[in-house]
This record gives structure tokens, sequence and C-alpha cells, in this order.
């Protein structure tokens, strides 16, 4: 169906550029145009019911962090398109995600959420996440467009960041899905950028987004980012989420009206938003989903009829295969895993009680969950104990019963109004217990905690292997805060002492969002595994590999440092005085660490796994594009995955560049004995840096610049294990001006004072 803009009156084109209410688009019911329902991603639906944190179950997914540690796109894409599937099925139209900011630091409360903290990985992933969901016929929302790498203070913060760092990372995964992907929305972000929000930047909505990038889609705000309606429209903002009860629409028309605002620029967000109409309505009889047609309740389970329109058993089965490809071996000393038989304990509240997803916006209620200590008892038996070893009180599989959890550890929760109530004025209370909760977890030492690690001591003194799942509360990542501390809880830091003093094999599983400490006890864990939040089948997948039935093949997305003070922004993160400087450039993640020659704890695009690989046969050969090809060899005797990984150095640049930068990678299978052959294509993108001096010709200034001379192109296991190097020379871009030398750029007189003595 196709609605003309031209048939609607002034009033009727503004009402469109507004929400219904919180989830619904406007209709024109004079024309038949319908409205069409949005719901929140990005790793599971979350449809609304009307009640405040009860939703209509659907599948839950691993959340981004763990999808960008399975460098699969077909992955990505397969689990998309099943949310599409659901949202079909269950009446919405538009999924907000995914999700592609740079994790600048690891301590954002929202990292769980973000694929990685490279622009190309995170690009590359968010793109395959578009094109599955939008296969389905529901609407994807790239979000938060654009620098939104932090929850505290994100609705006032403002960016100072120079226009090289942006387009270099911050921009660089949204520019990636847009001229790949062709999402059908683009949200924008809460915070300001050089003093202006998001949803007023005209430099960010309409000449980068549109004009330089080719968007044609349509531009959503993030949920209350409008400050001033009028000036949002004018800059690109073509959707205000959610509805004002037409007080906004009536500013647009007197705007329209006085002079203010051509009716050109609202006629083109009008006609935006119809397209997208006509994308996503899937017609009266399907509108609002099979599934919520049979009825859902608030708080009722899905029956059996509504799963099987969900497809709940098969999403369940793709849940574990997903989490299965993101699960990351980080260490396995003297082949401690796959684990043997014998007599296991098992410690950890969330063997019990898995940790699957984080808080805020993104929460999906699932169908089901499982959990490793069901799952490992079915295997050991009577040769299994269990112990909690620490206090954990889930109320549902996506809220944390805070109040339980400070009464166990005798701090009851007193609140007298203060705290971080400037993070989310909306959330107050909420953040506010939970920075009660981290302060008590920074320092544990109440008698309940000691208890547990008695007992989990006891359990384990007869075992040869003790399993230990550890990791963060769901309250210490979650939307509207951001982590105080890079560690796990004291309690389960001294529970993995304790067990590590005994005699049998230690194995630690963790359960987080985002990079943490592992001091003082790594180097005496046997074997670490990194499960990441990894939805509702993420613990199937854990002892599938624990097991040795699945051989992992997870390498993490993002660097985890030794310390926080080791990481790239930590002097200047969440700002201050309302604003924040990103001092350290385009130097973010492994860029900054190996710019520094800093150790890492892990570094980026590590992960270990059951087999072994040789890489050999580097071959580069230059024409139009620059083709790089290796051999990769399984020399073990399983079969694995292993993620083979390009990156590119430019050693003598006329501006400081990383030592490496990513530019490719692809995942592949390979039977033991057997060999790949895997090849990459490089642009003259892939060598560029943005060059903010160049002339356009068009009076304005910046371009791509592919600067002549000597590049690295390094192929490797991760970003610090590279197994293949060699140089290669290519010329200055044509396309370009010659560089412009930096004593040229200011153009100033020559004398011995600026000249320098001689």
């Amino acid at each position: 169906m196709k609605y003309d803009v031209d048939a609607l009156t002034l009033e009727e084109k503004a009402s469109l550029l507004s929400g219904h209410d919180d989830w619904y688009t406007e209709t024109i019911d004079r024309l038949g145009i319908p409205a069409i329902e949005v719901g929140d991603g990005p790793h599971g639906l979350r449809k609304e019911t009307g009640v405040d944190m009860v939703w209509v179950p659907a599948t839950g997914f691993p959340t981004a962090s763990a999808m960008g540690a399975s460098w699969d796109r077909d992955l990505v894409r397969r689990v998309a398109a099943a949310i599409g599937a659901e949202a079909r099925a269950e009446g919405v139209q538009v999924v907000l995600g995914p999700g592609v900011n740079m994790k600048r630091s690891p301590l954002c409360g929202r990292n769980f959420e973000y694929f990685a903290e490279d622009p190309m990985l995170a690009g590359e992933l968010g793109a395959a996440y578009v094109r599955g969901l939008q296969e389905t016929g529901v609407g994807a929302s790239l979000k938060h467009f654009a620098a939104n790498n932090q929850e505290i203070e994100r609705t006032r913060i403002s960016v100072e960041a120079d226009e090289r760092t942006l387009r270099e990372i911050y921009l660089a995964a949204f520019e990636r899905v847009v001229k790949t992907a062709d999402p059908w929305t683009v949200m924008c972000s809460y915070n300001r950028l050089h003093g202006v929000h998001a949803s007023e930047n005209r430099w960010l909505l309409t000449e980068i987004l549109r004009d330089e990038w080719g968007y044609e889609g349509l531009v959503v705000s993030d949920w209350n980012a409008v400050h001033h309606r009028v000036r949002a429209l004018a800059a690109g903002l073509d959707l205000e989420m959610p509805g004002t009860g037409g007080v906004t629409d009536a500013e647009i028309v007197a705007a329209v009206r006085s002079g203010e605002l051509p009716e050109s620029v609202v006629d083109g967000a009008a006609r935006r938003v119809l397209r997208l109409v006509e994308r996503a309505y899937p017609g009266p009889d399907l509108v609002n989903g099979p599934i919520v047609d049979l009825g859902v309740p608030p708080g009722r389970r899905l029956s059996a009829e509504q799963l099987a329109l969900l497809r709940a058993d098969e999403h369940h089965a793709l849940a574990r295969e997903a989490a299965a490809g993101c699960v990351t071996l980080l260490r396995n000393e003297n082949a401690a895993l796959p684990l043997k038989k014998g007599r296991i304990a098992v410690v950890g509240a969330f063997a019990a009680h898995a940790r699957i997803q984080g808080g805020g916006s993104s929460g999906v209620d699932p169908t089901r969950v499982d959990n490793a200590l069901d799952l490992l008892s079915e295997v050991y038996g009577d040769r299994l104990g269990y112990a909690p070893g620490y206090v954990h009180k889930p109320m549902n599989a996506y809220q944390d019963d805070l109040r339980a959890y400070l009464d166990a550890h005798d701090s009851p929760f007193v609140d007298d109004g203060r705290g971080p109530a400037r993070r989310s004025a909306a959330l107050a209370e909420a953040l506010r217990l939970a920075a009660a909760a981290e302060r008590v977890a920074a320092g544990v030492d109440s008698a309940q905690a000691g208890r547990l690690i008695d007992e989990a001591a006891a359990v384990a003194a007869g075992a040869e292997v003790i399993v230990v799942f550890a990791g963060l509360p769901l309250a210490f990542e979650q939307e509207a805060d951001d982590r105080t501390t890079l560690a796990l809880p004291a309690d389960q830091v001294a529970l993995i002492e304790r067990l590590a003093g005994l005699e049998a094999t230690l194995v630690v599983v963790l359960s987080n969002g985002a990079a943490v400490t592992m001091d003082p006890w790594h180097d005496r864990a046997d074997a670490i595994v990194e499960a990441w939040l990894p939805g509702q089948a993420g613990a199937g997948a854990v002892v599938d590999v624990l097991l040795g039935r699945v051989n992992p093949s997870g390498k993490i997305a993002e660097t985890f440092p030794l310390a926080v003070e080791d990481t790239p922004a930590y002097v200047t993160w969440t700002g201050e005085r309302g604003t924040v400087l990103y001092g350290e450039g385009v130097f973010i993640g492994y860029r900054w660490y190996d710019a520094l020659r800093r150790e890492v704890r892990y570094p980026f695009g590590h992960g270990l796994s059951y087999t072994t690989f040789a890489y050999t046969d580097l071959d580069v050969l230059i024409g139009d594009a620059v083709q790089v090809s290796c051999t990769v060899t399984n020399t073990g005797t399983v079969a694995g995955q292993e993620i083979v990984q390009l990156y590119v150095g430019d050693p003598d640049a006329a501006v400081r560049r990383p030592l490496r930068e990513l530019r490719g990678f692809e995942k592949i299978k390979i039977n033991p004995g057997d060999s790949v052959r895997v090849t990459f294509a490089l642009d003259d993108r892939d060598f560029a840096y943005w060059d903010v001096a160049a002339g356009r010709g068009d009076g304005k200034f910046g371009a791509w610049r592919r600067e002549g001379g000597e590049f690295v192109i390094e192929v490797g296991a991760s970003s610090r294990d590279i197994r293949l190097r060699t140089s290669i020379d290519l010329p200055d871009d044509p396309k370009l001006a010659p560089l412009v030398p930096d004593e040229d750029l200011l153009k100033l007189g020559a004398s011995r004072f600026t000249q320098g003595y001689r």
C-alpha cells in the first residue's frame, strides 16, 4: 500500500512525526494510514503488555557482547532473523537494535549491548544483524547515533572529540551498516556532540548520515531524547518517540505557519514515516501477531499453542548454538578442559540460576532458562557436589532482588535520597539500590558470605575438579548506570582464592557482559571460560564446551586489561561539568594498549581451542584492490573453527596512527589435518586515515587519504598473536590533492622566532 503525503493536511503530516504513545506510530484514519508498533531489542524481543516490567515472553539470545565474540556474520544474521520472526508473531514491526557503539571504556554499564571495541568488527556484525532482521519484514533501528559511550549523565553529557576520531572510530561502524545493509531506521542518541544534542545535530543527522552516506530511511529519537522539536526536525530528526499528546505536533504546525520552518521539511519527514509504514505494516490480519490474537494477559506464560507459533523449541536450540559459538576459552593449562570423568564440585549460585542478560530496556522475559547445575548433574550424578558459594538473589530472569541481597549481607537499604540520581531521575531509587549493592560487593565481609565460602570449601574438599561459576551481578551491568570497578565482587574473589588452595583442578566460568579483572586468582586457575551473557540456553552451551561436545571458537572482541587504570579513557571517564573529552583520540581498545606497549590480561581477538592451527603461505597481490591470502591448517586431533584476523599498519604516516588496525576477518571450520585458503580484499579505505586538512573542492575540508608509502600486512590469531607479516608499498591516492605539510596549514610568515634560533 502506497500513501501519498500530498493528500495530508499540515496538521496530519505533523501528527505523523511523533508517536501515538510510547510504542506506536500515529494513524490517519481519514486515509486509512495504520500505526505500526516498535519494540525493544536487540538480543530478543521485549513486547510490552502495558504493565511496567512485565513483558510477553520471547527467546532470550546471547547479548551483543557475546555475539561479538563469535565473530560470525552468518550466526548473527540467523539470530536476528529468529528475533524478526518472533516480532512478527507477537505483532511488533520494528525492533530497536542493533547497537554498534564503541567500547571506549570497559566500565560502560551498557557494553553488553554492543559488539566490539573495533568499528570494523562492530560494523560487520551490525550489518549482518540488520540483514537478518529485515529479511523477515521487520525493520531494524541502528543505534545509538552517535558517540553514546557512557551511561552516567548520558542525557546531558557533551562529547568533545576531534573529527578524525569521530570518523575513524565512533562513526565508522554506523557508516558500514548504513551503506551495506540499509537499516529502515536509525536512532539518535541522548548525548550532546560539541554542545549540540544528537537529536538537534544537523551535521550528524543530515550532513553526515544523509548527504555523505546517502541514507534514505527514517531517523527516530531515542525515547525522550528530543529537547526542541522544531530544531530537531530541521536538523533531520523525523520521528519523535514517545508521543507528546500532540504538544510538539502543534509546535511544528506553528513553526510552518510563522515561516520559521519550511513545509518541505515536514513533507520529507512525513514521507519517510509513511515509507516505514509501507515497508513494515503486514496487513490488518497479521498486525497484532497470532500469539497476541490468542490473548496474552500480563504476567501469564505462553500456552503450548503460542509457543509453537513462536517456534520456541527451534529458537531455543538456535540460542544454544549461538551461545556455543560465543563461549571463549581464555586459559587452559595442562589441558584441564575438556573435563574428565571423576568427582566434581560445582560452586557458584550462577550455576543454579544462570546470569543470561544485562539490565534495562533490552531485558527479555525468556521462554525458559537452562542451568548448568541440572545439566552437569545429569552427567555426573552422585559424583557431583554443589554449593552456592556466594549470595545471589534473582527476582526473575531480568531483575535481581537487591534489597534481599543487601539484607543477606546485614546491610539493609536506607534510601536517603542521595546518590546517583543525577544519572537518571526516572530511575533514581533503582540506581541508588544498585550503588548500595556495588558498595557492599566491593568489600563483602558479612557472616553470610563467610558461611557460604566455608560450605563451598567443604563440598569441594573431596573433588578432583572444581568448576566455579562466577561473574557480575545483573545490577552491575545496566542501562543508565556505569560500573565503578572492573573487579568481581569481593566475596567471589575470596571464594575463588579459597578453592584455589585445594588440590583439585580449578575451572572458572565467568558470566559478565564486558571485561573484568582477574587478580589475584588468575594464575591459580587451571582453566578460565568466558561465557559472557549467553542468553536463555547459554548454560547448555557452556556445559557442551566443558564436556568437549563443542570445541570453543569464541575470541574476545574487547581487550581485557590488567587494571582499570590502564584503560584509554581512565583519566577523563564520564567527564566533568557536563563535558567529556575524548583525549585518547583514535587510540581506544587494542589501539591504545599497542601504542603504549602496555601488557594486558588478554588481547583483542584472543581465544583458545581444543585443537591447534598453523598459518602459512602469505601472499599479497596488488591490483585494483589489494588481495591478501594465507593458508590455515588444523594441526590438532579434533575439528575446530579458527577466526583468522587481518591487520594493517601504516608506520610512516603524517599523522599518528595505531600500530595495527583490524581490516578483515573470517571464521572458518577445519577438520584435523585439513587446510583452508583464506583470502581478503582490501580497498583504498582500508589503508586510509581521515585527513582533516584535505580540501574537497566545495569549500569544505576533510577526506579519506591513503598516504603513499609502506604498509604492514599482518595475519594472526589475535591482535598480539601475529602469525604472518609482510610489507607492501602503495602510491598516494591520485584522487586527492597532495598532502599539505603541517607547517603550511596555518600559512604563518617565517621569522627567526617561528623558525627557531640558528
